[in-house]
Order: structure tokens, then C-alpha cells, then sequence
């Protein structure tokens, strides 16, 4: 990565594109509005923002960070003291429910723990609201509520209300998942698609595709044998152990941007951070690491793995001097045992996330166009 990148005609060009105001302008709404990609950003931006603005929601994260009034008990003294809060909701209707490494219920509760510890937050509690198809089997129910069981156990979290409601068989199909979850964000630490800056490096926490992949393989699309499980998984504590890293280096404001790649994968949250923070991402492609049978089934089907679906990934961007020993610590959690730097952010041209390829040469990776694999969380 030493060589310097001479920005083109063309990236000049998409960059100017990418900095037009969104307006929504299709008449109804397509698969593609749910894909994570440009379509779902010219939605939430140029209509659900255009009704509901509100500086809180205004910053597009994963989640809301605020912060609230805590009043302090008399033995510690009279007064106020501020907490800072993160608040987030997902929505599940992946088919099949259930699928190799996972399902549906399972899914959920990550999901949802995942876009609270991105904030720096520690999960505490969850809500779920279930909406059952008339005719769904009471053993499947048990199972996935077996499974967001085990899945809140592991990720020291509590499922605290929630709500059931059920419609008219082929109103909806066997059962979606909602969620909410807030955390509360005990240290200094502040992340955003807003902070990456020049100089900065760009840390993935292990293989990409890998649930995208297994969704498909799972729906019978493709006539594979593989071993490949979903990489649905909770990264609350792995997080933890980064910010920990870094406040023994004293460098806990080095934590930047934090994201987890789901819908659209790491193409599009690597764009959602240099549109964000204006500045380029440069990435590596021989340093990103894919999965064989990961890498196979994308060929198969024209697809780029780094536009499928992750579910136990976390995207980290920080600065230079501690991305080492942070790389270093997320090795030593179960789930980032194959973490790495596979890029870095420059200052221009901003808003473009470029992949030098194994042949040498530059190209532009932009938001996700379109819905390569609808219903996949």
C-alpha cells in the first residue's frame, strides 16, 4: 500500500455523483429498497429522514446514542450526573428460518447485540416482538425460542418484554422477528461513520460471505456440499476487549468508526464510512479473507463476496499507531481469530472506497445497486 493513488476522471466524477442530496422518486416500493445498498439509502434518506428528521436520527447509525439524566443517591451526594445511552431496532425474515450455524431467533438476538456494541455500548436489554403465521408448527416456535434463549445467554443479555401477534395463513410467511435493544456506554469511546480520518487503518475481523453464502446454499439454490455455516455470532465482548486495548495504550479516542457489515456487506459499510467521514478507503483484495467454499459460490452465481451478507463481523477503523496491538487482541477472542488490516483511509478522493486488485490495477467498490439476495436476515 505504499504506492500513492492518483485519483482518475472517473473517480472525480462518481465522487460529485455521490454528494447529490437523495430524493426518493420511485413510485412503489421493490426488493431492492431492503437490500441494504443505494436503493435502501435513497429510501431511509430521501423519505423516511424527509418526515421523521431529528438530530438523533439524523446520523444514520446503526443505532441512537443520547445521553440521559441519572440522579445520584444520597450516600454519594446530592445531584445529577449524565449517562450516555444507545438504543437500536432490527427487523428478521430470513428464509429459511432455519439454516446451517443458525436461524432465525438466534439471528435476532446478535443482530441486535451487534449494532449496540458497535456504538461502544454494553448490551443489557432486548425486546422481541413475534409475528406468527396461522398453521406455524409449535415445535419450530419452541426451537427458536430455544436458540434466542442460548444466543442471549452467551451474550450476557436479557429478553426483558415483547410481543406476539398472529395473521391469517398466507398473510405472512411462517414467522418474522422484531427487536429492540439498548446498552449503556461506560468509557470515553465514540464511534461513528463520521471519524475516520487520513492516516487511519482499516481492520476486518475475519472471512466475509459467510452467512449470505449459507443462506443461499440453504434455499436449495445452489446444489453444493459444504461445510459452510453462517457466521452469526455476538461481538459485544470482542468489542469490549478493543476498547480495553486501547485504554491501556491511552488511546481510547484512536477507536473511530465501528460497524458491523450485514445487508450490502463491507462494500457498502466501508462506502457508508467514506461518505460519512469524507475521505477515500483503500482497500487490499489479496488481504481480505474469503472462504473457499464461500468464494466458490459467489463465482457460481456472478456474485462479489464483499456485497454478501455478514453476520459475526465487525469492521473497525482506527488509528495507525494502535492497529497493530488491536488486530493483535481481537486474534485472542474466539470470534476474530482471523482478523487483519486490509486497508487504510486517505484524504482524497473523498467519498470512494477503491480495492487495488490482484493484477495491480485500481477500481472503484460502490454501494451495492440493486438486491442480490432478498430475505437474507
Amino acid at each position: 500500500m505504499s504506492q500513492a493513488f492518483s485519483p482518475s476522471p472517473l473517480f472525480e466524477r462518481v465522487e460529485r455523483a455521490r454528494r447529490r442530496k437523495h430524493k426518493f422518486r420511485d413510485p412503489q416500493i421493490t426488493l431492492a429498497h431492503g437490500s441494504g445498498g443505494r436503493a435502501m439509502h435513497e429510501l431511509i434518506e430521501g423519505l423516511f429522514l424527509e418526515y421523521l428528521r431529528n438530530p438523533l436520527l439524523e446520523t444514520l447509525e446503526d443505532q441512537a446514542v443520547f445521553e440521559i439524566d441519572q440522579r445520584v443517591s444520597a450516600v454519594n451526594g446530592n445531584g445529577h450526573t449524565r449517562a450516555r445511552m444507545a438504543f437500536t431496532t432490527d427487523s428478521y425474515v430470513v428464509d429459511p428460518i432455519f439454516f446451517p450455524g443458525g436461524d432465525i431467533g438466534k439471528l435476532a438476538i446478535n443482530g441486535t447485540v451487534n449494532d449496540l456494541a458497535v456504538s461502544g455500548a454494553r448490551p443489557l436489554y432486548l425486546s422481541a416482538g413475534f409475528i406468527l403465521e396461522e398453521g406455524f408448527p409449535i415445535d419450530d416456535l419452541k426451537k427458536i425460542l430455544a436458540s434466542m434463549r442460548d444466543a442471549a445467554a452467551e451474550a450476557g443479555v436479557a429478553v426483558v418484554t415483547g410481543d406476539t401477534k398472529v395473521v391469517q395463513k398466507g398473510s405472512a410467511d411462517k414467522l418474522f422477528i422484531n427487536t429492540a435493544g439498548v446498552g449503556i456506554i461506560e468509557t470515553a469511546v465514540r464511534t461513528s461513520a463520521s471519524s475516520a480520518k487520513a492516516g487511519d487503518k482499516v481492520i476486518l475481523s475475519g472471512t466475509i460471505g459467510d452467512h449470505g453464502t449459507t443462506i443461499m446454499i440453504a434455499r436449495g439454490e445452489l446444489e453444493l456440499e459444504t461445510d459452510i455455516e453462517s457466521d452469526t455470532a455476538p461481538l459485544n465482548f470482542l468489542v469490549q476487549e478493543m476498547i480495553d486495548e486501547a485504554s491501556a495504550l491511552q488511546s481510547l479516542d484512536g477507536i473511530h468508526c465501528l460497524r458491523d457489515p450485514t445487508r450490502g456487506g463491507v462494500a457498502t459499510t466501508l462506502n457508508e464510512i467514506a461518505f460519512g467521514s469524507e475521505v477515500c478507503i483503500e482497500i487490499e483484495e489479496d488481504l481480505i479473507p474469503v472462504r473457499e467454499a464461500a468464494r466458490g459460490a459467489c463465482e457460481i452465481l456472478g456474485l462479489d463476496p464483499l456485497y454478501v451478507a455478514n453476520e459475526g463481523k465487525l469492521i473497525a477503523v482506527v488509528g495507525a499507531g494502535i492497529a497493530d496491538r488491536l488486530v493483535a487482541r481481537i486474534k485472542q477472542n474466539h470470534y476474530g481469530q482471523e482478523a487483519c488490516i486490509i486497508g487504510e483511509v486517505k484524504a482524497e478522493p473523498a467519498g470512494i472506497v477503491a480495492m487495488r486488485t490482484g493484477f495491480g490495477g485500481t477500481r472503484i467498490v460502490d454501494m451495492l445497486v440493486g438486491e442480490q439476495l432478498p430475505r437474507i436476515c
